[in-house]
């Protein structure tokens, strides 16, 4: 036991008032008759003192308390700038020290969120993406330098009605903040196009639901791999033309002589040979035609029973899974048409034919279509790239193929996957919504 704590200090105090009491018990019994009476007039002698003493002992005691209990309260409400004077020596000292050094740890925290905060809100303010924050009510709480400049000329927008702003934009700008869905939209600001995308996210702050909107300009990044893309598609269309038109330009020539020469008998195969080149330019082109002016699906209620029956005709796959019982909701022609060149490449894959699967998985919303082969499936440069137009390994691949499935899937409102298997092979994962 430490004497200076506080079990120390009461102990000597009350070993004093003990000793004290005795030797004036002892002291009156010099005078007194009996030892009881001496015994009273100890405790009639010494009753206001004690009381004083344990008064003055304990006010220091409730002040110290009274003043943790401020700072804890000061601490509840935010401020941390408080702190208590360290005199005492024992436990109670203790717990100062420990009380001042949990201010010093939320002064140093909250000066470093502070810092933080002051960090993050310079880069969302200079950030060139638009940052609008709507609340419950649908009043603008946040905005960014963006923002201000994009939809309301520069203008501070806190506390602006949302529904008022977003009338007041321009139409297709308007649209797209309204629908309250995803997407890209283009409008004509100074007299030239820009196109923006438009993601839009809910969450809860403070207790309280809110919906951020994020305003992208994609103008410089669209016409920049709209420049890749043309020239791609120039240089596809740029190869397989010179493939075809240099060998119908020599065999026109070499027809030429053989008609000069009298020789007709030996013009039938160089006419097939340019037959053949004319009809692959015109599969060629009529490809690529097909992707261009792909149309909207038509949705209606498809059986799927019937529905893989006739996939399974053209080319043969083992179903696995359950097929469901209600019916799909998508443009048959095109998932026919898409499903057809999956099991079409799944065949060709190099794999065994018996190997290909086409599994159905009913999930709440949407259809799980996964088409698996035991073929070489793709190294990683390959997946990265296989769901890009005019992207092929074959040599007379088009590149047409996956990238026509990705147009379809995503126009039903769905979304395509590709992966390797364990153990060889390839899986292409559709994911169709049941609405």
């Amino acid at each position: 036991m430490r004497f200076f704590s506080l079990e120390g200090k009461l102990a000597g105090l009350l070993g004093a008032t003990l000793i004290i009491a005795c030797a004036s018990t002892a002291l009156f019994a010099l005078w007194l008759p009996s030892a009881w009476y001496a015994a009273a007039a100890t405790i009639v002698l010494l009753a206001l003192p004690v009381l004083m003493l344990a008064r003055a002992t304990m006010q220091p005691l409730q002040s110290l308390l009274r003043a943790l209990s401020g700072g804890v309260a000061s601490y509840r409400d935010g401020d941390f700038s408080t702190s208590l004077a360290q005199t005492r020596r024992d436990e109670f000292g203790e717990l100062i020290g420990a009380h001042n050094e949990l201010g010093n740890v939320l002064r140093e925290q909250r000066q470093n969120l502070l810092q933080r905060e002051l960090l993050l809100d310079t880069m969302v303010q200079n950030s060139p993406t638009a940052l609008l924050l709507i609340d419950p009510a649908e009043f603008v709480v946040y905005a960014n330098l963006a923002a201000r400049s994009l939809l309301n000329d520069g203008r501070a927008m806190n506390g602006l009605a949302f529904a008022r702003l977003a009338n007041e934009c321009p139409a297709p700008l308007s649209a797209a903040l309204i629908a309250n869905q995803d997407g890209l939209f283009s409008v004509d600001l100074d007299g030239e196009t820009e196109t923006f995308h438009l993601a839009q996210k809910s969450f809860r702050l403070h207790g309280r639901n809110h919906r951020m909107y994020l305003i992208k300009r994609l103008t410089r990044e669209l016409s920049r791999q709209e420049v890749l893309t043309w020239k791609k598609v120039i240089r596809v269309i740029s190869h397989e033309l010179n493939n075809s038109l240099a060998p119908i330009s020599s065999l026109a020539h070499s027809g030429r002589e053989l008609a000069r020469k009298g020789e007709p008998e030996r013009l039938a195969p160089v006419f097939d040979t340019i037959e053949e080149r004319a009809r692959h330019l015109h599969a060629f082109i009529a490809g690529y035609a097909e992707f261009a002016r792909l149309p909207q699906p038509r949705i209606d209620g498809v059986a799927w029973a019937e529905f893989l029956a006739g996939l399974a005709q053209q080319y043969p796959f083992r179903l696995v899974g359950v097929v469901p019982t209600q019916p799909g909701r998508f443009d048959r022609v095109q998932i026919e048409q898409v499903l057809i060149n999956l099991l079409k490449n799944a065949h060709e894959s190099g794999g065994a034919a018996d190997a290909v699967e086409l599994a159905l998985a009913p999930r709440a919303n949407e259809v799980r279509v996964e088409v698996r082969d035991r073929g070489s499936g793709m190294n990683e440069t390959v997946l990265a790239n296989a769901l890009l137009p005019f992207y092929s390994t074959k040599r007379s691949g088009t590149g047409l193929g996956l990238a026509l499935a990705r147009e379809i899937i995503e126009a039903h409102g769905g979304r395509i996957g590709l992966a390797n298997r364990e153990g060889g092979g390839l899986s292409v994962v559709l994911y169709l919504p049941m609405q």
